[in-house]
């Protein structure tokens, strides 16, 4: 088979930057093989250098610069691209790009998949009347859906009015060769920041609001009045950017704790910095599937996260860490006080999260389930 005789994927965002969204797909077209599907990726708005992370070197990216507003010039761009692509799939991603499946009909292809992997703050549980009949409108032109958790399965399913049998649950796989326990001595932060005494409280995630990094912030600040000695040993980690970041750094320097904490901003080394931590805490108000749980997980960490979107299918109270309410720093900083305290609990939790991954979140079994949807989807068109 030729090249141009592989069927071709083109996969429509918003935007390729940071994100659990974007690092999924580089995930997914990292793990398929290169005989099966072709891909490129079309970005309404751009992309930055995080795509370098696709270590296949024959997926294209485009960048339509979609304006803000209701310029509609983008549609035009966007259908003469698909026309002069042909692509066999398009697979569009969020509410932001589901507008791509009215142009891929126009543009002829007959295979179209619209994905869900989350909601932000301005819509944090899929109600907004506006949003949802844009949904409604785009569900007879959508061949097929793809929820990365139950939660938004069912959403689809009860608000949306998709018919069950045209949704298919998968959820994120997680790079477990990459992703492991930490081997070595500790190494993380500045030199001094964090000795193998230390008890590191750690997170990674783009610092927008809907992640509600000022409470983890808030609580850890908590912790040490609580605590006194704990200044001693409890550390705080955030990696990433975005705009909580400043009002996280201002309420450090507020609290004169701003030595105990460390926010580097964006890093590439996550996977290293993250199995330096002890404890890894996503004070999230909505998630889809998080793929950094996931990745602390494979790190062999506990995890205490927010009781929302895809969280409780991800970690299994008082086994594998703890959930907690949304915005309640009392709540979180007792949970953490449970973890700094007790050395067997973070031990225990944490190598059943690593079992956990092992058992139920291969990076295979994602590509495997992938593939039978798109294999599915394509049969169906061409027939």
């Amino acid at each position: 088979m030729t090249k141009h005789e592989i069927p071709l994927i083109a996969h429509i965002v918003h935007h390729f930057r940071v994100g659990g969204m974007e690092n999924g797909m580089i995930n997914l077209i990292n793990h398929m093989p290169k005989e099966r599907f072709r891909h490129v990726v079309i970005c309404l708005d751009d992309y930055t250098d995080f795509r370098a992370r696709i270590r296949r070197d024959d997926v294209d990216f485009y960048a339509l610069a979609k304006p803000a507003g209701r310029d509609i010039s983008w549609y035009f761009r966007l259908w003469r691209l698909l026309r002069a692509l042909a692509p066999d799939i398009v697979h569009t991603r969020n509410l932001s790009a589901i507008e791509g499946q009215f142009v891929a009909m126009a543009a002829g292809v007959r295979a179209r998949i619209h994905g869900e992997h989350g909601r932000d703050v301005f819509d944090l549980h899929g109600k907004n009347r506006k949003y949802n009949l844009l949904r409604k409108m785009a569900r007879p032109v959508v061949g097929h859906y793809i929820a990365v958790s139950r939660d938004l399965e069912q959403w689809l399913i009860d608000t949306v009015g998709v018919p069950p049998q045209r949704v298919s649950q998968i959820y994120n796989g997680v790079d477990s060769t990459r992703f492991h326990p930490r081997e070595g001595a500790r190494n993380i932060g500045p030199a001094g920041f964090a000795d193998e005494t230390a008890f590191v409280i750690g997170s990674v995630g783009r610092m927008a609001e809907v992640k509600d990094y000022p409470n983890l912030v808030r609580a850890f600040i908590r912790l040490l009045e609580i605590e006194p000695s704990a200044r001693q040993r409890a550390r705080l980690v955030i990696i990433g950017e975005g705009v909580s970041r400043d009002t996280c750094l201002n309420l450090l320097r507020e609290a004169g704790a701003e030595q105990l904490a460390w926010l580097p901003g964006e890093r590439s080394d996550v996977a290293e910095l993250m199995r330096n931590m002890d404890l890894f805490v996503l004070p999230s108000l909505g998630e889809g599937i998080s793929n950094t749980i996931l990745e602390a997980m494979a790190c062999g960490l506990p995890i205490v996260a927010t009781q929302v979107g895809g969280n409780p299918e991800l970690v299994e109270d008082a086994r594998t860490g703890a959930l907690v309410p949304v915005s309640d720093t009392e709540v979180l900083v007792q949970t953490l006080l449970k973890f700094f305290g007790n050395e067997n609990m973070v031990e225990s939790q944490g190598q059943a999260s690593r079992a956990r991954i092992e058992t139920q979140f291969s990076m295979q079994a994602m590509a495997r389930d992938y593939l039978s949807v798109y294999d599915s989807v394509f049969r169906s068109a061409q027939r």
